[in-house]
């Protein structure tokens, strides 16, 4: 059966225009749907049409779009945006093949490709046992490296944006899954690159003092506030709540020489004042002279010699347990498994945690990139030639790579 893949938004770069003319080229139909003057910028394809209609007449739009391109398979970034979420439940009811892309789970050279959704919503298993065993079927996972320098992810989020002053004019009824307007978002951008400027030889001076010093430490990395792993898969609003929640655990339950280290995410627009709400946390739980605030750091040093890394769903969790760092996760990642993350209350991470099971996260890891991962990146040229070639064969695949091994 010749495959029609309907591709819905993606990232704000030339990924899924360059995808969809590969698997055109492999014999298969492509089209796309636009929702913002951004998507239709980046689709050099041709047939797509464009939603400029409520949130309320997707249902309705997706079934007609399904029908008249006599679609088999959706491809999208992210499965919790509020455009996608109706094409998902509709294409489930109607046995459509749901390819999710997302940012990797291992970086910087995979990207992520599951079929049906990602994250919280990933079919990967939550058996230990399961990827002891399936790892002895995966092949050793070995990416080829490719150069992907932020300038690259910058200019195509810029041009993106730009392409969107057009919006009120052809799309005036879209609204934005992030938090910020684009304005909003650059010019905190730009304030915080300034403030970056001096704070680097600091920053560097406060790594080098923690990690070289006798007192123990522990490492609670920032996400985005934006991210949907914190909007839709944690129990948490936003990263000040995780903050007041992880500095007052560690006030009363942590050891009393220890220190606690809260390192801004690299990507975060500088919007919310992160520095100023930890500081007024630690003042307020007593420990203002044990918590450490770091815009910016080497991570691998940071986790070297942790004493433990407490994260909601991050990727520096699965770093973390590659470096061997006893790591609590406060909602559902996929890496949250018995002999992985600690399994009891944050209140006892602090003094109970244990490193991971060396053996079973490299069984973890060979199994997971195995079967969602794709050795490539979305940004720059290397990277976005190496995923196309990587995503199409594995996307016109009869079953997934996971479904071949459950």
């Amino acid at each position: 059966m010749r495959r029609s893949y309907l591709f819905l938004q993606g990232v704000c770069s030339p990924f899924f225009s360059q995808l969809g003319a590969r698997l055109r080229a492999d014999g298969a139909a492509v089209s796309k749907v636009n929702f913002t003057a951004g998507d239709a910028a980046y689709w050099r394809n041709g047939d797509a049409r464009a939603f400029r209609g409520r949130a309320q007449a997707l249902p309705q739009f997706y079934a007609s779009a399904f029908a008249e391109r006599a679609a088999t398979d959706i491809v999208l970034f992210g499965d919790r945006r509020p455009v996608h979420r109706p094409a998902i439940e509709l294409a489930r009811r109607q046995g459509l093949r749901v390819h999710v892309f997302e940012e990797g789970y291992f970086r910087p050279h995979w990207i992520t490709l599951e079929r049906g959704g990602v994250n919280a919503h990933s079919a990967l298993p939550r058996d230990p046992a399961w990827y002891r065993e399936a790892a002895r079927a995966a092949p050793a996972p070995e990416p080829r490296p490719f150069r992907a320098p932020f300038w690259n992810r910058a200019g195509h989020d810029v041009a993106y944006h730009l392409c969107g002053a057009l919006n009120a004019l052809c799309f005036p009824r879209y609204r934005s899954h992030a938090p910020y307007g684009a304005a909003r978002e650059y010019a905190a951008y730009l304030r915080r690159a300034a403030a970056l400027r001096w704070r680097g030889q600091a920053d560097a001076v406060a790594v080098a003092r923690v990690t070289s010093g006798s007192r123990p430490y522990y490492l609670l990395p920032l996400q985005l506030d934006g991210d949907a792993q914190i909007r839709d898969h944690s129990p948490f609003h936003g990263m000040r709540q995780v903050a007041a929640l992880t500095i007052a655990s560690f006030a009363q339950h942590a050891p009393a020489d220890s220190l606690l280290v809260v390192k801004n995410h690299p990507l975060d627009p500088g919007v919310a004042d992160h520095e100023t709400g930890v500081r007024e946390l630690a003042r307020t739980y007593g420990v203002a002279e044990r918590v450490v605030y770091l815009e910016r750091g080497h991570l691998p040093s940071l986790l070297a010699r942790a004493a433990g890394v407490v994260t909601v769903n991050s990727t520096v969790g699965s770093a973390a347990l590659e470096h061997g760092c006893p790591t609590v996760a406060l909602s559902s990642a996929i890496y949250h498994l018995e002999g992985l993350t600690f399994q009891g209350p944050l209140d006892e991470f602090w003094r109970a945690a244990e490193p991971p099971d060396r053996a079973l996260f490299r069984s973890f890891k060979a199994a997971v990139v195995h079967a969602t991962q794709v050795n490539g990146g979305f940004y720059s040229e290397p990277g976005i030639s190496l995923a196309v070639r990587g995503a199409a064969e594995r996307m016109q695949r009869p079953r997934s790579p996971l479904e071949d091994m459950i």
